[in-house]
């Protein structure tokens, strides 16, 4: 299964530009060629980092100059260690993926647990769909949105005072965004979306990672800007802008602007240059708050010098952290608030940790995963542990924190909904304790989930039609629904106290910031502070089996490990000094 954008890359304005292959030697004459990831010296004038990447040996195919970010191809054996020797440029990396959300199941996808859990075919969404009962002037679906109601995004709440300015740009960097689902597209900004992503149709290794390029509807590696073959994207979108429109449901900032900034692949990797592009795309172009559901892949924990690492891993990792940070500093600094999801791990951040999984995406033939003990000094998760970073962990509907969510005293900057569907009172799962948002219908027929008649074949599906127009809407959860809780508020933050200035209507990201942290709804840590999470985990024979895990909870009610400041609120948000 693929996802990718719409829409053919349009030049990326003066800050990201494209610049055309150098003259000189091809690399294809000098023996295996790949493509590197090349960072600039900062200080370093463009014409002389392009100058030092030709004399490596390289040519430049892709240029971010706003950060000094460039896609090389040059030849496999030398490139690396010519370029080392060049002053002008402070690091190589291998063209992977530095980002990862989860993937849907099948060939080739990398599925997680988390999200997927009780997302088989079998049932029928019908009960849930029974089940909702809005209140007056609510949405057909918003019976089932306890996630809206944990924070304030009602009817009766935040929507009474705040609904989100149309001139408030909303970036989702993600695996793209589903433009034509109903409940999405009167919000959709399709000038502004950008597809910074080409489809790789297999790793080094030649495991499937995006597929064949002629399988694509248009039989290209380039998509276009309001397509999410994934999925994962459109969720996100949904929970931070779905309109009120009569349709399904509505997000927390229902008339905000929604704005595609697709730098995942339809797999669910995600590249250096395109993460980097996305910021800078955001940052020179008027977007307010963005949502970053990914974690740093192919390495789960980027360290500057862990010692089970090769030296050429170790420099790929620093350059990494280098290009990730200047582009996340980049965007902050023009005025786009930065919301991250913490992750799905379950550990804490702050301790030391084992990392068996990076990394997972072969650049080289014969590259595995392999085992790395993680020291916090040394090692970041990115975006997530980024500069300007707001760090978001997840909630399940008693308020408990998820039992998947990444924690840590200083890594959790404020906590949102992100669903646990083992939040129940026999500890059993039920699916409606995750977050539901809106699904692009294509990839639901594609994965199963639909008969040929459109009707959901799993109770983590639910349509809803109205007028005769049918939308649907998925249940997931993980701190990827979090996130978009966190930037929905930030949003509304925007629309409620920005004003306009020099470049146009906004806020800036501290004051965003400061608000999103001052009027969040303090959670003290459980008592006791070691809490532990019992699950009863299905299996396929009918029985269960029980799962228990242990998580510490440090620091005080107004700033602790596992929630942060506390968990966001809309209401509070848009009337501060009401409740």
């Amino acid at each position: 299964m693929r996802r990718i954008l719409v829409g053919v890359l349009v030049a990326l304005t003066a800050a990201a530009l494209t610049v055309p292959a150098q003259a000189g030697t091809s690399a294809s004459q000098q023996g295996a060629v790949r493509e590197f990831l090349v960072l600039y010296r900062q200080g370093v004038s463009a014409t002389a980092a392009r100058a030092a990447v030709k004399a490596a040996g390289g040519t430049i195919v892709r240029e971010n100059t706003a950060v000094g970010l460039a896609t090389v191809r040059a030849p496999a054996a030398t490139f690396a260690r010519a370029a080392a020797g060049q002053g002008a440029l402070a690091g190589v990396a291998g063209n992977r993926a530095v980002g990862v959300a989860p993937r849907p199941s099948g060939a080739g996808a990398k599925v997680d647990v988390v999200e997927t859990e009780g997302q088989q075919a079998g049932g029928s969404a019908s009960v849930a769909r029974a089940a909702a009962k809005p209140s007056s002037g609510a949405e057909p679906l918003a019976g089932l949105q306890w996630d809206m109601a944990q924070i304030g995004a009602t009817a009766n709440g935040s929507y009474k005072f705040e609904r989100g300015d149309r001139r408030v740009r909303v970036g989702i960097i993600d695996t793209g965004i589903d433009g034509s689902h109903p409940d999405i597209a009167p919000n959709f900004d399709a000038v502004r979306s950008r597809n910074f992503t080409v489809d790789i149709p297999v790793d080094a290794n030649g495991a499937r990672i995006d597929g064949p390029c002629a399988d694509e509807p248009d039989q290209s590696c380039n998509d276009p800007a309001n397509v999410d073959e994934n999925g994962h994207g459109t969720h996100t979108a949904s929970t931070v802008g779905a309109p009120i429109n009569g349709l399904g449901i509505a997000g927390v900032a229902p008339g905000v602007t929604l704005v595609n900034l697709r730098a995942g692949q339809d797999s669910g990797f995600f590249f250096l240059q395109p993460v980097v592009d996305a910021l800078t795309y955001a940052g020179n172009n008027g977007v307010d708050v963005v949502n970053m559901s990914f974690y740093a892949d192919p390495w789960l924990f980027n360290c500057r010098s862990n010692p089970a690492d090769s030296p050429a891993n170790q420099a790929e990792q620093r350059t990494i952290i280098a290009a990730i940070q200047r582009a996340l500093r980049y965007a902050w600094g023009r005025g786009v608030t930065l919301v991250n999801s913490a992750g799905n791990e379950a550990i804490d951040y702050t301790k030391p940790s084992v990392d068996t999984t990076s990394p997972d995406f072969a650049d080289v033939p014969g590259e595995a995963p392999y085992a790395r003990n993680i020291d916090p000094a040394d090692c970041l998760s990115l975006p997530s542990q980024g500069a300007h970073v707001l760090a978001t962990s997840a909630t399940g509907i008693s308020t408990r924190k998820a039992y998947y969510s990444t924690f840590g005293l200083g890594h959790v900057d404020i906590a949102g909904p992100g669903g646990d569907v083992y939040d129940t009172a026999d500890n059993k799962r039920d699916i409606t304790r995750a977050v539901l948002a809106a699904y692009p219908e294509s990839v639901l027929r594609a994965q199963g989930l639909l008969d040929p008649a459109g009707n959901p074949l799993s109770t983590a599906v639910v349509r809803d039609c109205q007028g005769g127009v049918c939308a649907y809407y998925r249940y997931l959860q993980g701190t990827s629904m979090a996130s978009p809780h966190a930037v929905g508020v930030a949003a509304l933050i925007v629309s409620r106290y920005g004003s306009t200035r020099a470049g146009g209507f906004g806020l800036r990201p501290a004051a965003t910031e400061a608000i999103l942290r001052a009027t969040a709804s303090r959670h003290a840590c459980p008592d006791p502070r070691a809490f532990t999470y019992t699950r009863h985990v299905a299996n396929p024979d009918g029985t269960f089996t029980t799962v228990t895990d242990t998580h510490f909870c440090e620091g005080p009610a107004h700033h602790n490990g596992f929630y942060g400041n506390g968990i966001v609120n809309a209401l509070r948000a848009v009337r501060p000094f009401h409740g």
